[in-house]
């Protein structure tokens, strides 16, 4: 059961997005979770590209039906005049204005902050780009990787054969976390004080955000942290290791204490704790590669349940390395009721992972994933159009 959206916090909140691809779909369900009605504006005929970007889900693409359940959908051609009056009706009576367009092109359609301040004063535009909508790359598209490329992301990821993308469009999250905490923000600034502000969000910025650990220790250390795989770059021992019957088992060792038991009751080598070569944490992940051959040894020693028990006894943090099919049927998220059932176009029933953030008292919204226009004739008619304006528009090709 999905919670009906007046039960939730953003119960009565309008938003209109012009939205393709990942980040604003993303900032945008995250809205819709919370009860905002979320009218999402596609192309008319094939909609948001990112519906093509695979068929896995029932036909579906795995990124529409992530990104997009909770909103309804309007088909609008937006270069046609009444295509623009019909979203000009809809931000009219809107809260929220979010646009991933490519570079400069609301400003040249009359959609920029500006324009919409002077036509729709109580209207929060949001703007999500790829470089910032000033400076030096305004004009660059930007794609995922090609961000994470800029920040130097694929240089401190993969291992010593090479570099590689983060296997998740992590630049794209980035993006729509900020997004959807920066509407929020000002939203509640606006029911406050009555001041709108504008919200502008850039792919490369806020991936440069997420890289501020690795951005300070090439600044103040030198040299950037190597490429190591499942290894920490700046904490040892911290990684995977191999056991005797093939299983991977990643632990981590955050302070002395916890060094010290591992070496007393997973280790054995209580001679270790004080051995000058790894002393402190700096101490360790300067003799990296001794300790871990040290460490490969024992767990070469013992299956992967054998070590997993003995980390734990000795209050040691570790996992074992999952892959997807394993984190889908993750104990956790079984045992806390984390899965629940979602329509897709066509009928078929997915399973969607509650949003993380838990509300005391609320439900979040689970309804449907639209599909290509599937609101435009109800929310038509809502803005006073009748059967007859909705039929030329749709043989004009406008809808």
């Amino acid at each position: 059961m999905t919670a009906h959206p007046a039960d939730l916090p953003l119960s009565g909140i309008t938003v209109v997005s012009v939205e393709q691809a990942a980040a604003a779909p993303y900032a945008t369900r995250q809205l819709a979770d919370l009860g905002a009605r979320v009218i999402k504006v596609e192309r008319p005929g094939g909609g948001d590209f990112a519906r093509r970007y695979d068929t896995t889900v029932h036909g579906e693409s795995s990124y529409f039906v992530w990104l997009n359940r909770s909103k309804e959908s309007v088909t609008l051609d937006l270069k046609t005049g009444p295509g623009r009056r019909i979203l000009d009706r809809l931000l009219a009576d809107a809260d929220v204005f979010v646009q991933n367009l490519a570079p400069g092109a609301a400003v040249r359609m009359g959609l920029g902050p500006q324009d919409l301040r002077e036509r729709f004063p109580s209207l929060i535009p949001c703007t999500i780009s790829g470089y910032g909508t000033t400076g030096p790359w305004a004009d660059r598209k930007a794609y995922d990787l090609l961000v994470q490329c800029q920040t130097g992301l694929v240089s401190l990821t993969g291992n010593e054969h090479g570099p590689a993308r983060v296997g998740i469009s992590v630049a794209d999250i980035a993006a729509g976390m900020y997004a959807y905490s920066g509407v929020l923000t000002a939203l509640f600034t606006r029911a406050t004080t009555g001041t709108v502000r504008a919200v502008e969000v850039s792919l490369f910025e806020a991936l440069a955000e997420w890289m501020g650990q690795p951005a300070y220790y090439t600044r103040y250390g030198g040299s950037q942290p190597p490429r190591i795989g499942t290894q920490h770059a700046t904490i040892a021992p911290y990684g995977a290791y191999p056991t005797a019957d093939g299983k991977d088992v990643l632990f981590s060792i955050q302070n002395e204490r916890e060094w010290a038991a591992l070496c007393e009751r997973f280790l054995r080598r209580p001679d270790l704790v004080d051995d000058p070569r790894f002393a402190t944490g700096s101490d360790r992940v300067a003799h990296r590669d001794e300790l871990n051959a040290v460490v490969a040894a024992r767990f070469a020693e013992l299956t992967g349940d054998e070590a997993t028990k003995l980390l734990d006894g000795a209050g040691i943090a570790n996992a074992g390395v999952n892959d997807v099919e394993d984190f889908l049927a993750h104990p956790v998220l079984g045992a806390r009721d984390r899965w629940r059932d979602v329509r897709i176009p066509g009928g078929a029933v997915v399973s969607a992972l509650l949003p993380p953030a838990d509300l005391a008292g609320t439900t979040a919204r689970m309804d449907p994933v639209p599909a290509v226009g599937e609101h435009t004739e109800t929310v038509l008619a809502e803005l006073g159009y009748d059967a007859a304006d909705i039929a030329r528009l749709r043989s004009d090709r406008v809808i």
